[in-house]
């Protein structure tokens, strides 16, 4: 991450609730933020998985490793691996939001269903220290075209009673992904954030898969995506 990212996330608000299509690679984003954070010594952060609709990809499944990089990781009830897929969320969750000296990073549930878990937490999300972004990848079906985001984003919003103002760019073919498919998210993003008043806060390039120099845009817009939850096999 550019130092100029950084200090664009660092101005975001305490707490960031990512949102986003299932398969926009919202819970890669989501871990990938915190590392880059985490690697930045921003200080106390904390990573809270309150995806417990649809959990294909968990980031509390990288509870070592986040908390190995100094991320607290919080979510299920349930600690170990075998139970991951219980939707039992701990009550714990609270501490981190209610901790003015901690940095936090939800990583919500994916499309409007996966989003409504946030309203039981909304007493600590509504507020000028909150931001709320979604992730967006051009090509998703029902995110590909301005009519089919914008549905998408007006439906996470009146589930968790939160308003999004941040775009992520995250279009990619997972292995595949090019910079010509970054582009093509690129100007989507931008259509959708100009005619809603959101902001596009960065474009994600896989590392290791696409180089950040083929990508003609400024490096202080791009945001590095490690792989961190695909398993090398996929």
């Amino acid at each position: 991450m550019s130092d100029d990212l950084f200090s664009t996330y660092a101005q975001s608000g305490r707490k960031i609730v990512v949102t986003g299509h299932y398969g926009s690679g919202k819970t890669e984003f989501a871990v990938s933020l915190a590392m880059s954070c985490a690697n930045e010594n921003s200080g106390k952060l904390a990573l809270v998985d309150l995806d417990i609709v649809n959990p294909y990809f968990r980031s509390r499944e990288r509870r070592e490793m986040l908390e190995a990089a100094g991320v607290a990781v919080y979510g299920s009830a349930f600690r170990k691996e075998v139970t991951a897929e219980m939707p039992a969320l701990g009550a714990d969750i609270r501490a981190p939001l209610e901790d003015a000296g901690c940095k936090v990073i939800i990583d919500a549930g994916g499309n409007d269903s996966g989003s409504l878990v946030l309203v039981q937490y909304l007493k600590y999300l509504r507020g000028g220290d909150t931001t709320v972004l979604a992730v967006i990848n051009a090509n998703r079906p029902d995110t590909r075209d301005i009519r089919g985001a914008a549905a998408h984003l007006d439906a996470i919003e009146a589930a968790a009673g939160l308003r999004i103002t941040g775009i992520v760019n995250n279009c990619h073919l997972v292995r595949e992904t090019t910079a010509g498919e970054i582009m093509k998210g690129h100007m989507l993003c931008r259509q959708i954030c100009e005619t809603s008043g959101r902001r596009l806060l960065c474009n994600c390039y896989p590392v290791g898969i696409v180089d950040p120099a083929e990508i003609p845009l400024d490096p202080g817009e791009l945001m590095p995506l490690g792989m961190y939850m695909r398993p090398g096999w996929l």
